[in-house]
């Protein structure tokens, strides 16, 4: 039996950058070999264990045939009898397709440091096709690495969008490849892997011209929901929405997008009615955090946006104390609490 570390931390390594997890291959094992020395299975899908003081992650070398459409088409086989090569041909980029022995020796048998060494992502075998998922995986790297694809990469990644592989995505997996890929460094470069293998045209229809805004939301450190509402912005309401569904995007994310619509119109208007109204349709007082990302979002997507008649009205509408206008009288509380804030607003205006 023995341990390779493999992927990631090997790629990551290579390229100096920090290594937070290391995974690792049994080649020779069983799952009651790994039992015995006290690794704990966590694997659903095929043999993962998980080590007994590290808590890194061991799984059992294996192979996969393809026995159906998408992800879980597939058919696994985990023996001792399974290489260390037969596991690395299955993956995806010769990148990341490199192990390590317990020695320390670097085993390449794809060509993955070479390409590295020129910035060059090229897919180890025709098992890439066997998973969508992995156009997208590419586009990630991109956005993370800068790095090129090779020519045969990018015509395998065109073919499968044109027979339909992948239209067999599962969205859990899309969007965590997608937000990941949103995070990255340069996340247009994503988008544009995506529009020139075809897959965009598919998968995000609704998106038109949002490349130099998210670049501005990752130079600005921009956290995932600011960012994906910069992808949005200029989307009504409705296509918000069906992006959300297809892209199985979380409720943060979704949240603060469909709220940017709602409220997009109002962000530029003067009068202390308009303002109150747009403090409402945002949910504002009740959630100023929120509010602060939309804000952070629109100055992204509209540099030209001056909004500090907007914060200072916000600020002077936030003042107002609904406890003490209740405690006043019961009567028709929600309408003397707007009417005080529009008032605070007006101040504001006022005193600009």
């Amino acid at each position: 039996m023995k341990s390779y570390v493999v992927g990631g931390a090997v790629r990551d390594e290579l390229l100096g950058l920090p290594v937070a997890d290391r995974d690792w291959v049994v080649v020779g094992a069983t799952p009651e070999a790994m039992a015995q020395l006290g690794f704990r299975p966590v694997g659903k899908d095929f043999p993962v264990f998980l080590h007994s003081e590290t808590h890194e992650e061991y799984a059992l070398a294996r192979t996969e045939r393809k026995s159906g459409r998408g992800y879980k088409g597939f058919t696994v086989y985990a023996a001792p009898d399974v290489t260390l090569e037969d596991d690395l041909r299955r993956r995806d980029l010769t990148i990341n397709a490199m192990a390590r022995d317990e020695a320390g020796r670097l085993i390449d048998p794809f060509g993955g440091e070479q390409d590295l060494r020129e910035g060059v992502l090229r897919h180890v075998s025709d098992a890439f096709e066997e998973d969508p998922v992995r156009i997208l995986r590419v586009a990630r790297f991109v956005a993370r690495l800068g790095f090129r694809i090779a020519d045969e990469t990018m015509a395998l990644m065109r073919r499968m969008v044109e027979i339909g592989e992948a239209d067999h995505l599962v969205a859990e997996r899309v969007w965590q490849e997608f937000s990941r890929g949103l995070m990255e460094r340069h996340p247009a470069r994503m988008l544009e892997v995506l529009a020139e293998c075809g897959l965009a045209a598919r998968l995000l229809p609704e998106l038109k011209n949002e490349r130099a805004a998210l670049e501005r939301a990752a130079d600005a450190g921009a956290p995932l929901a600011v960012r994906f509402a910069v992808l949005c912005w200029g989307l009504d309401e409705a296509r918000i929405e069906a992006l959300c569904d297809r892209l199985r995007a979380p409720n943060e994310a979704r949240e603060l997008a469909v709220a940017a619509a709602r409220c997009r119109v109002l962000l530029e208007v003067k009068d202390a009615a308009a303002l109150l109204e747009l403090f409402k349709r945002a949910d504002a007082i009740r959630r100023p955090e929120r509010f602060a990302l939309l804000l952070a979002a629109a100055r992204l997507a509209q540099p030209e946006l001056d909004l500090s008649l907007v914060e200072r009205a916000f600020t002077a509408a936030s003042s107002v104390d609904a406890g003490t206008i209740a405690r006043e009288s019961p009567q028709d509380i929600g309408a003397r609490v707007e009417r005080a804030r529009e008032a605070a607003i007006r101040g504001t205006l006022a005193d600009k």
